[in-house]
């Protein structure tokens, strides 16, 4: 599955993903934006692997977040940003 969009005023936010057994599986983040330092992005991906798929906004922005490195920078990007292009991806045709 795959899920765009762009934040406003920052950049695009793009996530693939596969759901198994009810589960984010696979998921890899990309775009235009920047993160600092190079961990963050694995991490993640790492923290929306696993996550329900039925889980609310704020349980996967907490999961995110959770995982960042202590001084993580995130640039045209949000925790926020993140949830709405995996709802995209879990709902192809829907612009929530």
């Amino acid at each position: 599955m795959h899920g765009e969009y762009k934040m406003p005023g920052g950049k695009l936010v793009v996530i693939d993903l596969a759901v198994r057994d009810g589960r984010l599986d696979g998921v890899r983040l990309s775009g235009d934006f920047f993160l600092e330092p190079d961990a963050a992005l694995p991490a993640i991906d790492a923290a929306l692997n696993g996550q329900r798929a039925d889980a609310d906004d704020a349980a996967l922005a907490a999961a995110i977040l959770g995982k960042l490195p202590k001084d993580t920078s995130m640039y045209g990007i949000s925790p926020e940003a993140i949830v709405t292009a995996v709802r995209r991806a879990l709902a192809p045709g829907e612009t929530a």
